[in-house]
């Protein structure tokens, strides 16, 4: 074929898979067999071969095939992602109505969205030609996914129709309820730790560095919105825009509708939360936002939220099940936690078999017995709880639990300190220990090692191939092709995250290491001090606890740490392994919250710790572990433990996610 004749047909098969993709993907229409559609994609990508030079960045064949990431940029947006005021009832969505109507002075059409329970996404396209993508981040500055995003078959990389020079679409990504379920089921036959609900594996699976990995993970998108853009955008109403995008070729929820009373609306909001889970993804609420732009433009905006729109939010959803056992885990510090094994039910679109119980005394106050029928919740990224149990509906042959007076792995004797409400198995050889310390090692707050989840720790402690962290690096591809888990494909994956983790840094083996009370703050800490482990660990109490954020308790457990010749060999293996031991981390930013401390306690229900730790440092701002008379705010989320309790003593300023972002926006 002469390249004058591949040009057109290029050009012919790229329109045609474009066609097909949108109709599929967006349209849920599909004009053409999967078939007829994989051989059009195939003759692109051999013509594409044959003739490099016709290879474009917006071909459908440059959806996977970027190179790795090492890290997600900052990308700063160029307007504003502002977060939403929420409304829990009727009442609270009628006094937000008046208070529109009230400002415009006459009434307002509304425009009602389900609200996916996903990840935000900023999608900037120039001159029709998707050129970047961003997480939401704080609102102005969010992390570049853009070669991630650009394996999402729902996005479009060009545009149709008549887009403008520029514009941002705003959206969520999520994962169907399908291929949540499908994907888990992959992940936890490797071996992984699977994710606990979709949103979380949509947030993983688009922070994945290598954008292959996404690709595997059948993402989609909706669009719900237009943030700054250069050109006609003909509208003058969100249902307009919304149309427009839906004409560029994006995917629009088709279940959003338009209001002219805030009856309908509730009605609207009604509905769908009765029928949430028949749209096969996961919705926690229905935004409202009011129609016309330019009634938005005279309503404005407060310091972190629109005024002319309001997230009404569905009630953390609970069921009722049997609870059929009551069992205890034993962690890694040799805590002793006691969980339910339920009959299994859906919340959330995730099957729960398993939750949590905190507690014996929690157990004991709220008169859970083993047989009893349980109110179980689960609320955003929170771990399954039960609530409390349906005493009308007891037999009398329901149990009540007793603590097991032995750990029930080695039977070495439990103990409980004064105070502290948690038994703990004191044996530093427990096999539940060590493999719990395993799978925190190779973790995502840790050393990051892909594959390395609780099944291939369990198969390879069975075999006595690893016993701590020290032997990971001992593994061998031979050992691995033995375990019925690995083919050589997953062996090799494997061993490269294992060596490419040996670079993971200071900071990361601390936390690897599991020292009581060294999380990721206090590992900065001390590697900004000491700056290699071998002078941590010759370093004094005294030296020790001069550290930010590291007081006499903290000194104490990393000196004992580092006086334990089992711990010490540990350490000598890394080395000997060639895992980096020695770091200096980022000098402190200097910005807005500059001289501020946090502390960071519960879960968040939009942010985990790690993200919410990133906002602050790059506005200057500090995480501590402990909470102190110098603490500036204590951000509290779902069980916040303690700390909660100390602020409060202390009259520190409590802050939820909303009240963190106001102060993040306002700085």
């Amino acid at each position: 074929m002469k390249k004058s004749e591949a040009h057109r047909r290029v050009g012919e098969l790229r329109v045609a898979i474009n066609h097909h993709s949108h109709r599929y993907h967006v349209l849920d229409a599909p004009e053409v067999a999967d078939f007829e559609y994989d051989t059009l994609v195939r003759e692109l990508v051999q013509l594409e071969e044959l003739f490099p030079e016709l290879v474009t960045s917006d071909s459908p064949t440059q959806r996977v095939g970027a190179a790795p990431s090492t890290l997600f940029a900052p990308v700063p947006h160029r307007s504003l992602m502002w977060s939403l005021e929420n409304a829990f009832d009727l009442d609270e969505l009628v006094a937000w109505g008046r208070r529109v109507e009230r400002v415009i002075a006459t009434s307002a059409r509304y425009y009602c969205e389900l609200k996916v329970d996903g990840m935000a996404v900023n999608l900037l396209y120039v001159g029709g030609t998707l050129v970047s993508a961003a997480t939401r981040g704080d609102g102005r500055v969010g992390e570049d996914i853009t070669a991630n995003v650009r394996t999402i078959s729902a996005i479009p990389m060009a545009l149709q129709g008549e887009p403008p020079k520029s514009i941002e679409v705003r959206g969520e990504i999520f994962m169907s309820n399908k291929a949540f379920e499908a994907m888990n089921e992959l992940i936890t036959l490797a071996g992984a730790q699977p994710f606990a609900n979709p949103r979380n594996a949509a947030a993983g699976s688009l922070r994945q560095k290598d954008p292959k990995v996404t690709a595997s993970r059948n993402l989609s998108m909706v669009s719900h919105g237009v943030g700054s853009y250069e050109g006609n955008v003909r509208a003058t109403s969100h249902a307009q825009q919304m149309e427009y995008l839906k004409d560029l070729g994006l995917k629009v929820m088709e279940q959003n509708a338009a209001f002219d009373t805030l009856g309908e609306v509730f009605d609207f909001c009604a509905h769908w939360q009765e029928h949430r889970h028949e749209v096969g993804f996961e919705v926690d609420g229905i935004v409202v936002k009011v129609d016309s732009i330019a009634q938005r433009d005279e309503l404005g905006y407060t310091s972190k939220s629109p005024r002319w729109a309001i997230a009404y939010k569905f009630p953390p959803e609970e069921k009722t099940t049997v609870l059929r056992n009551i069992l205890v885990n034993v962690g890694r510090t040799g805590a002793v936690t006691p969980f339910a094994e339920l009959e299994p039910v859906i919340l959330s679109g995730a099957k729960v078999s398993m939750a949590t119980l905190h507690n014996a005394d929690e157990i004991a106050r709220k008169d859970i017995r083993i047989g009893d029928t349980v109110l179980v919740r689960r609320a955003g990224d929170v771990i399954p709880e039960v609530i409390a149990p349906v005493p009308t509906l007891r037999t009398g042959k329901e149990t009540k639990f007793k603590m097991p007076a032995n750990c029930p792995r080695c039977k070495t004797q439990l103990v409980r300190a004064e105070g502290e409400k948690v038994w703990r198995c004191p044996n530093e050889e427990c096999p539940s220990r060590g493999v719990e310390g395993l799978v925190h090692f190779g973790g995502r707050s840790a050393m990051d090692i892909e594959g390395f989840g609780y099944k291939t720790v369990i198969a390879l402690w069975d075999r006595g191939w690893i016993a701590d962290a020290g032997d990971i690096y001992s593994i061998t591809r031979d050992q691995l092709l033995e375990l019925p888990l690995f083919a050589d494909k997953k062996a090799d994956q494997l061993l490269a995250g294992i060596e490419a983790s040996k670079r993971a840094g200071l900071v990361r083996v601390l936390v690897g290491l599991g020292i009581r009370h060294v999380g990721p703050p206090t590992a900065r800490a001390l590697t900004k001090r000491f700056g290699s482990i071998d002078a941590i660990a010759a370093a004094s109490i005294e030296d020790l606890s001069g550290v930010s954020d590291v007081g006499s308790v903290v000194a104490q457990t990393v000196k004992d740490f580092f006086s334990t010749a089992r711990n010490l060999a540990v350490v000598e293996k890394l080395r000997s392994a060639g895992v980096v031991l020695a770091d200096t981390v980022s000098p402190q930013v200097e910005g807005p919250l500059t001289g501020k401390s946090f502390v960071l306690t519960g879960s968040l229900p939009n942010l985990s710790r790690e993200e919410t730790t990133i906002l602050i440092e790059q506005l200057g701002g500090k995480v501590v572990s402990s909470v102190s008379k110098k603490t500036d705010y204590v951000v509290a989320g779902e069980n916040p433990g303690s700390k909660l309790a100390k602020a409060e003593q202390l009259g520190i300023p409590l802050l939820d996610e909303e009240g963190l972002r106001v102060i993040l926006l306002q700085t």
